[in-house]
């Protein structure tokens, strides 16, 4: 669940971190069916519960990845408006994950900060912002017994290498989501022994 980071925006779809991530579970054995995404890009929390509120989704799911929020800051948008949401949105996630929250896995936001694309913009106050909004998401994800991977350290430090970035400059490129797949993976193989 998401917006345009799981989506993949830029890249094919099989380059995904969704994807990537099923692709290496099975490699490694286990049988996975295609993820299901449910994101858009440009959502924001708000827009993403509202899609769950009104869409028919199946009863339950193996596993869940959350990795939303980055829209409600470049939007400037009230963090206590987004702690509210994304506390709706985690319990969401950890009622479809058959509510075991060991099989929801939160992400944090990358920087687009770091990136070419945020040339000329506050690059310090984006910063400092998603790790308010991250500290947020960290903060929820341990205290219901969800997993919370940090991609957003590696990321900054890969943000601006053009072999990281997709052709906007701005979303990741495969080999971002390659890293963040390998986490994902690791996480689901651990609750599958």
């Amino acid at each position: 669940m998401g917006d345009s980071y799981t989506i993949g925006e830029l890249v094919p779809l099989h380059e995904s971190f969704p994807y990537q991530t099923i692709q290496l579970l099975r490699k490694a054995g286990f049988n996975f069916h295609a993820p299901e995404s449910i994101a858009k890009t440009g959502w924001t929390t708000f827009e993403l519960a509202e899609h769950l509120i009104h869409t028919q989704l199946e009863r339950q799911y193996d596993f869940i990845t959350l990795l939303i929020g980055v829209n409600n800051q470049y939007r400037g948008l009230s963090i206590d408006d987004f702690k509210n949401d994304f506390d709706f949105l985690l319990k969401k996630a950890i009622h479809l994950s058959g509510e075991n929250p060991a099989r929801v896995i939160v992400i944090s936001i990358p920087d687009w900060g770091v990136t070419p694309f945020a040339s000329g913009s506050n690059q310090q106050q984006i910063t400092n912002e998603i790790d308010a909004y991250n500290q947020i998401c960290e903060s929820a994800a341990l205290n219901s017994g969800s997993h919370f991977i940090n991609i957003t350290a590696s990321q900054r430090e890969d943000g601006n290498k053009e072999e990281f970035l997709a052709s906007d400059k701005l979303h990741p490129s495969a080999k971002e989501y390659t890293k963040w797949a390998e986490q994902v993976n690791a996480i689901i193989k651990t609750q599958l022994k």
